[in-house]
């Protein structure tokens, strides 16, 4: 029932900042759905395995998975459907609370927020990464074997 609820949090967050950054009309629910998946999959390896650090780096390859998937299925670009999919797993909170523990003058704690948000917005970026560069070697792998 968590990850219900979960999923729809996600998903009307992503199709809100899917309207922010003025993704094409059709593709609004699209990226929807995909930042609320890649959300399930951080949730889902938060809650079993108690690693963000993981979770995002899934998350964030199953976001860029399903991103070139369905830019590839409707023919629009990659970035539509990755970038508002990754708002959900921006550690913003993790921010805050570096900036929170600097201004209190905890700096201890500042750097243990600071540097495990700092490891989720890497694993994001090697989670798209990854993602991206593996979606577009099997295509071309593909497209090779065809000819």
């Amino acid at each position: 029932m968590i990850y219900i609820k979960e999923f729809i949090y996600a998903f009307l967050s992503t199709l809100g900042f899917s309207i922010i950054f003025n993704i094409p009309k059709d593709s609004i629910v699209k990226s929807g759905i995909t930042g609320a998946l890649g959300w399930i999959i951080y949730i889902f390896v938060n809650n079993n395995y108690y690693s963000k650090v993981a979770g995002a780096f899934l998350g964030a390859i199953v976001v860029g998975m399903i991103g070139e998937i369905m830019a590839r299925l409707f023919k629009k670009p990659a970035t539509v459907y990755i970038i508002p999919g990754i708002v959900p797993l921006v550690p913003g909170a993790g921010m805050y609370y570096t900036m929170l523990s600097i201004i209190e003058k905890n700096f201890i704690e500042a750097a243990n927020f600071g540097t495990e948000t700092l490891f989720i917005a890497a694993a994001i970026s090697s989670g798209v990464i990854i993602s991206t560069t593996l979606n577009k070697t099997i295509f071309n792998f593909k497209k090779i074997k065809n000819c």
